[in-house]
């Protein structure tokens, strides 16, 4: 690793992380560009493990010595030349904005996303996030998909990006574990007529969820997953995509419109609905394998 003490946060060697903002980070226009920035030393562990390629580190003094095994990772596998900018803590609050509890960013190159055919080929229980935009319930809901063995996440070209700083930090780097790609790419009107077209013909019952009138109870659902029922019983489920909607809004009419079931978890107490973290987290233990 080539260390570089900085003399100022006004340095044009962290323009990354001071003065790019999350969409030119994300560069839409050059994706092979995009990078996005990776905050805390097991987020940054995740990625490398992950093969993420590192552009350069920020590293607070006190913690370049608990980092070392991580330099000779990324020296082995990307060259002695990835540079490690070296700042005090006040000169890294003064970047981010307030104090990170662990000290260490590092910019990192993003990955060509897989098509929804090739990330969906050999799953059997995928994730859909649509429209999703705080980066707290992205974040927690992939890290629930890792947890509990969902196959991949799709997200819809309006949700939030799951490599956002804090989406990944919230989900604990299992957002370089979990497979995902966005349906539709950028294009907003893929989702959810076409999105929801590609699922089916890849052989998934989709599945909204969400409050209405017809809606089927989890229970309900989990009772026609294999192998807790037999391929020849009517409403026998084979490939699960599990979609969820955005914060206070839901899912949109024509998504429920449009998918095979509505789902909802029964609750008590007249409590109507969870948080879409609390909610995703219910759904993928209850459907588990």
């Amino acid at each position: 690793m080539r260390s570089v003490r900085i003399r100022s946060v006004d340095d044009d060697c962290l323009e990354a992380y001071t003065h790019l903002t999350e969409m030119q980070l994300r560069n839409r226009l050059e994706p092979s560009k995009g990078l996005f920035i990776a905050e805390s030393p097991k987020v940054i562990a995740r990625a490398l493990d992950a093969g993420v390629e590192p552009i350069s580190f920020l590293v607070e003094e006190p913690w370049l010595d608990g980092m070392s095994s991580m330099f000779n990772q990324v020296d082995t596998a990307f060259g002695p030349d990835v540079p490690v900018y070296v700042a005090s803590p006040e000169q890294l609050k003064s970047i981010t904005g307030y104090r990170l509890h662990r000290g260490a960013l590092a910019a990192m190159r993003r990955w060509p996303l897989p098509s929804v055919d090739q990330l969906c080929r050999t799953a059997t229980r995928v994730a859909v996030m649509e429209n999703i935009v705080d980066h707290t319930n992205v974040g927690a809901l992939m890290r629930s998909a890792a947890a509990l063995d969902v196959d991949a996440v799709l997200v819809s070209p309006s949700c939030s990006d799951p490599l956002y700083r804090r989406a990944a930090r919230v989900s604990m780097g299992t957002v370089f574990q979990v497979p995902w790609t966005r349906i539709g790419g950028d294009d907003k009107s893929y989702w959810p007529v076409q999105g929801l077209e590609d699922l089916h013909r890849l052989g998934f019952t989709t599945a909204a969820m969400a409050l209405s009138d017809d809606s089927i109870n989890l229970d309900d659902l989990t009772a026609r997953l294999s192998p807790r029922s037999s391929p020849s019983d009517p409403g026998h489920i084979d490939k699960l995509a599990l979609v969820f909607g955005t914060e206070g809004d839901g899912l949109s009419r024509q998504t429920i419109a449009h998918a095979d079931l509505t789902v909802r978890i029964p609750m008590s107490h007249h409590v109507d609905s969870l948080n879409v973290a609390a909610s995703s987290a219910v759904a993928f233990y209850a459907t588990r394998p």
